[in-house]
Order: structure tokens, then C-alpha cells, then sequence
């Protein structure tokens, strides 16, 4: 586990398990703690300045995610980013955000669609490769946020923890991928000219790409 984190510091606030698990989740996504990395009590729980009780309840709520794994007499690990993991979270990721546009063309997709169309100048601005990393995720967090449902945006936060995984552990194939910028944009138009057939597809084909980009083709 990298010892430095700007993620993993003691605790300014009351410690409570929810807080725990989005530093680590955090942590994870960020890679700090890289994929298949062993967690260990007794550091995380100097590293954050809190009892063992907490710390283990906000390390279940990770296992529970799906982001962690408790192996019998072994301890707890961060899932590793396989093929297989990574074609099935993004089977998820889709399928949560092809229902997140759907339930946005039912309240007022063309405030939605300029407002991500706004996020989709950003990551044309963007400079680097992790710059624009980071904008195309927000700009998929804002679409499921836009849905206005909490069940979505909760599980969507474990699948983009795990997404930012495969970014980095898969730095090189993804900074070989062509400019995505369009590919937002023509998300973000279809919502504003309300064509949910279009945007739907487009997802499709979007997340398509993306498991293409991240995992080998003989895999």
C-alpha cells in the first residue's frame, strides 16, 4: 500500500464507518491503494487515528461494494481489475446509465443536455491525459445525478470507483484511445433534442469502446 496518500490522513471529524469507506474508496479509485493490495488493521487504524470497531464496519461496507474481498486466514484485498471484472462492470455501468438517461428524458432533458454539454467544452480544455480523465467521469456522474435517483447514483458510485481502477492500472491503452470529446457531445446533443433512441445507442456504443480500449483483445 503507498504509504502517502493525500486520501488516507488521520481524521479531522467524528470517526463513523461511512466516512472511513469514502477515504478508502477514495484511496482506491486514485490508486493509492493499488488493485490487489492487502488492507491491514492496525496501519489503516493509526493512519486514520481511530479504533479497530469503525474501521472494520466502513472495510465491510467496501466488501459489500464489491471494491474489497475477505479471503479466510489470508485478510482483505483489493479486487483486482480483470478482463472479466472489467467487461462486467462496465455491463453495469451501462446498464445504470442507459436507465439514468431515461429517467431523465421523463423530467427536463434539455436543461440536462446543456448542462452536460457545458462538461463536454471542459474536457475539450483539458490538457493531459489524467485532466480529461477526470472531466469524462464527471461528466457520467453528472448524467446520473441528473436521473435524481438515489438507488442509481449509489450503485454508480462502486462502478466509477472501479472504472478510475481501470484507468489507472491500464494507464497506457487508455492514453493511446482517440479523443472521446466528440463521442460526449453527441450524448449530451441527443439528450437536448430529446431523442432517447439516439442517446441509448449512444451509450451503447460508448461503453462499448471503452472495454475495448481497456481490455486486450485476447483477453
Amino acid at each position: 500500500m503507498n504509504k502517502s496518500s493525500r486520501f488516507l490522513e488521520p481524521l479531522a471529524l467524528a470517526s463513523t464507518p461511512s466516512i472511513i469507506a469514502d477515504k478508502i474508496r477514495d484511496a482506491i479509485a486514485h490508486g493509492d491503494i493499488p488493485a490487489g493490495a492487502q488492507l491491514y488493521e492496525a496501519e489503516l487504524a493509526r493512519t486514520f487515528g481511530v479504533s479497530r470497531g469503525p474501521l472494520r464496519e466502513g472495510l465491510q461496507r467496501l466488501t459489500q461494494e464489491g471494491l474489497l474481498v475477505a479471503i479466510r486466514n489470508r485478510g482483505v484485498f483489493v479486487i483486482e481489475m480483470t478482463a472479466e471484472n472489467v467487461r462486467d462492470m462496465y455491463a453495469v455501468r451501462g446498464a445504470v446509465e442507459r436507465a439514468a438517461l431515461q429517467l431523465i428524458f421523463q423530467r427536463d432533458p434539455t436543461a440536462a443536455g446543456t448542462s452536460l454539454d457545458a462538461i463536454c467544452d471542459e474536457m475539450a480544455r483539458a490538457a493531459g491525459v489524467d485532466d480529461r480523465s477526470e472531466v469524462d467521469i464527471r461528466f457520467h456522474e453528472e448524467l446520473v445525478g441528473l436521473s435524481e435517483s438515489p438507488r442509481l447514483r449509489r450503485v454508480h458510485r462502486t462502478v466509477i470507483t472501479e472504472t478510475r481502477m481501470c484507468i489507472h492500472a491500464l494507464a497506457e491503452s487508455y492514453a493511446l484511445s482517440d479523443d472521446r470529446v466528440a463521442e460526449h457531445r453527441a450524448i449530451a446533443r441527443a439528450v437536448t433534442g430529446g431523442d432517447s433512441r439516439t442517446a441509448d445507442r449512444l451509450m451503447i456504443e460508448h461503453m462499448e469502446d471503452a472495454v475495448a480500449r481497456l481490455v486486450p483483445a485476447e483477453s
